[in-house]
């Protein structure tokens, strides 16, 4: 194999991870806002049950 053929699939393997890093870092984002949004429910739910 050339370093040619190296570089190139050194380059794509590095753009992929690069991609699901952020695909990654967007999953998490939508998890930490929903379970934000369900305790702010939980809370005015607690509130007007007192």
């Amino acid at each position: 194999m050339s370093k040619e053929k190296k570089n190139v699939g050194n380059a794509k393997r590095t753009a992929y991870a690069a991609k699901k890093e952020q695909e990654g870092n967007k999953v998490i984002g939508w998890i930490i806002g929903v379970l934000v949004g369900l305790g702010i429910i939980f809370a005015i739910f607690s509130y007007s049950m007192m």
